[in-house]
């Protein structure tokens, strides 16, 4: 998470609907976003997976990357990884 603070972290880029398999995506302006306060204080909660869904390139040049965060490649189909997160869990996808 870069330094000096962005208002609000576009924490969930794109979310995506997991049920029985089914993938959907939903428009950026209708996911719902959390500021970096939100964001701080669900770190480390069980329940709560962060995934850093930043290109490659992106995600290679950052020095800054949030701790417990997963990497998950938003090139690839996303059926290739959404189904090993648990539908009980939350998820926060983060890019910048």
């Amino acid at each position: 998470m870069s330094k000096g603070g962005r208002g609000i972290i576009l924490a969930l880029t794109f979310s995506f609907l997991l049920l029985g398999g089914l993938t959907a995506i939903t428009l950026a302006k209708d996911v719902p976003r959390i500021t970096k306060e939100e964001l701080k204080s669900m770190l480390g909660q069980t329940e709560v997976i962060i995934i850093d869904v930043r290109t490659g390139g992106d995600w290679k040049k950052s020095k800054e990357k949030i701790q417990g965060a997963v990497r998950e490649d938003p090139d690839k189909d996303v059926k290739s990884w959404a189904d090993k997160y648990s539908k009980d869990k939350t998820l926060i996808l983060y890019c910048s």
